[in-house]
């Protein structure tokens, strides 16, 4: 029997709700329903907060178990440029049930992850979705004639070392954070369409975007994303931007000489196939019929 178990057995309970938020970037958050704060698990948990939680609701077996946290945009805490830059995209989430006056009695509620977050009237809603929600995605492997696996992966094997596939940059121009003008550098036209930009410091600092075009116009590399960075960046701030492929064989051999880990597969017969039908006329031997 725990020790919360025992508290919740008397009758007259001193219970509260914590939750934690750790972000990708490692930056953790610590919040409760309780009028004081409490600390416990090297965690702080900021009462009056202005953050709380629906209740909770569980599934038997393997259905999707979700539930949502309301709050109030606040500096101090949870921002609305943090929220508007994706910081708190997929951001780990714990839900315990406290005794406020013996924190050792606590049970955990909630583990799983934050999903979708709308933002309205100063007050941001987030979807929290269970562990079980990884269990909802397509498993198995398709049979495609372009690459599988991500660029730089374990299966691919790549290394996007510095000079070879990527490159880093002070920007000397203003950016409205979707297109970018850098110095050309010693890369072919095109070299980085597919890839990524990421910025490396400022207040943008651990953004990336996907590369729309790379263009080399003169002395001048111009870049533009598929959709802007949803934070100001600065003239002044250090990015890098990395090599795209665009999945084919041809490109794993002459681009990356990579051809031994390609995870496609390239000569698989396309739906022209179906329509081939023996012939009277031709060599009936048992081999290919193109």
């Amino acid at each position: 029997m725990t020790l919360l178990t025992e508290h919740l057995k008397t009758g007259l309970t001193h219970v509260c709700r914590c939750w934690a938020i750790v972000r990708s970037d490692g930056l953790s958050f610590g919040f409760t329903d309780h009028d004081m704060p409490l600390t416990f698990d090297g965690i702080t948990f900021v009462a009056h907060s202005g953050m709380s939680a629906k209740a909770l609701a569980s599934t038997s077996g393997l259905s999707v178990n979700n539930t949502e946290a309301v709050g109030i945009l606040t500096d101090a805490a949870i921002t609305e440029d943090d929220i508007a830059a994706g910081r708190y995209d997929d951001a780990d989430v714990t839900v315990w049930m406290v005794q406020w006056d013996q924190t050792d009695a606590r049970k955990v509620l909630f583990r799983g992850k934050i999903g979708e977050i709308t933002r309205t009237g100063g007050a941001f809603q987030a979807d929290l979705r269970g562990l079980t929600d990884l269990l909802n995605q397509p498993q198995g492997r398709s049979y495609l004639k372009t690459c599988s696996a991500v660029l730089g992966d374990g299966k691919c094997g790549v290394a996007l070392s510095l000079g070879d596939f990527s490159t880093q940059a002070v920007l000397d121009r203003e950016t409205d954070g979707q297109f970018f003008d850098l110095a050309a550098g010693d890369y072919d036209d095109g070299w980085f369409v597919n890839g990524s930009l990421e910025v490396l410091t400022g207040s943008a600092a651990g953004l990336k975007g996907a590369i729309k075009h790379d263009q080399v116009v003169a002395s001048q590399r111009e870049i533009t994303l598929w959709a802007p960075l949803r934070l100001l960046i600065s003239v002044g701030d250090t990015i890098q931007i990395s090599a795209g492929c665009d999945k084919l064989s041809d490109t794993c051999q002459s681009k990356f000489n990579n051809i031994n880990a390609f995870q496609g597969f390239p000569h698989i017969p396309g739906e022209d196939w179906l329509m081939s039908v023996p012939r009277s006329s031709d060599a009936n031997s048992g081999g290919s019929l193109t």
